[in-house]
């Protein structure tokens, strides 16, 4: 997982690093594995953009990855490192004692040949999925479930994980990777160890064409624009955004103002992100 450094032939290639790929053991994704992937250009099922500077970019299809982890006591063994085009970890191809193949993300570690337990019976050794009751305190995770069975959804990115702080009856504590310590029970599932590719955040992509092959496109900033368009915009010349604090395009602060809007689930958030002070939320 090195990173590569390109010769400055050009401007773009000034500066420019890539991925070297020496874990890739297997270039084309298992067929039965994958699905189409449509095109949506940041639009939702009405056709209206809520994702702006989204379109165009490469085509690509759809990796079907076992984010719940539910085929229990039954050995798989690592038959290939594979790219994922939709995420920025790699991915590794199962194949279990009964034939059947599954997708999961690749933990730091992981190699071809390795074997992955799934369930109570697993050690806890990278890349075996555990429920938090069995997984020992200070241990690093991946792939955690908020509900039982819903499947992952914690610290799946390239190089990121979670850390088991401790256990209080059906809950534990777990630090994610924003700082943020949250309440998770003990039924819920998680891989154990780092996700692999850790070399993710010093790739520098070194031209914007690299960044519309991944299908975004190019922002402006508000201080250029007209006086309708942002409330930045207009002046004479170049000129401050002249209001108490930067806001978004329709007004709202855009740093440090709080959107989370979810009352239901804040008594399971013990420590909020960059709270310093360690108080609750």
């Amino acid at each position: 997982m090195a990173v590569k450094i390109y010769k400055p032939t050009s401007a773009g290639r000034r500066g420019m690093t890539g991925h070297s790929f020496d874990e890739i053991t297997k270039s084309k994704p298992e067929r039965s594995l994958t699905e189409t992937l449509r095109k949506k250009g940041g639009r939702n099922n009405m056709g209206r953009v809520t994702v702006r500077h989204r379109g165009g970019g490469h085509k690509r299809r759809y990796r079907l990855i076992d984010f719940k982890r539910d085929k229990v006591d039954v050995a798989a063994s690592v038959i290939a490192i594979e790219y994922d085009p939709n995420r920025s970890a790699r991915i590794a191809l199962l194949q279990y004692e009964d034939g059947e193949k599954r997708y999961i993300i690749a933990p730091l570690g992981l190699k071809v040949g390795d074997r992955i337990v799934n369930g109570e019976s697993a050690e806890v050794r990278p890349g075996n999925a555990l429920y938090i009751r069995d997984i020992p305190v200070g241990t690093q995770i991946h792939n955690v479930e908020l509900l039982p069975g819903k499947g992952g959804q914690l610290a799946r990115a390239a190089g990121v994980s979670a850390q088991l702080l401790a256990k209080e009856g059906i809950y534990a504590q777990v630090r994610l990777p924003s700082g943020e310590v949250r309440l998770v029970h003990e039924r819920c599932m998680a891989t154990v160890g780092q996700v692999g590719n850790t070399d993710h955040g010093n790739i520098k992509l070194g031209k914007a064409g690299r960044k519309r092959w991944m299908g975004w496109r190019p922002e402006v900033r508000g201080v250029a624009m007209a006086p309708e368009g942002h409330p930045h915009g207009g002046g004479e010349g170049r000129s401050g955004i002249g209001l108490p604090g930067p806001k978004t395009p329709w007004g709202k602060p855009a740093l440090g103002y709080r959107t989370r809007r979810n009352k239901r689930t804040d008594a399971f958030i013990v420590r909020r992100r960059g709270n310093r002070r360690g108080s609750s939320a």
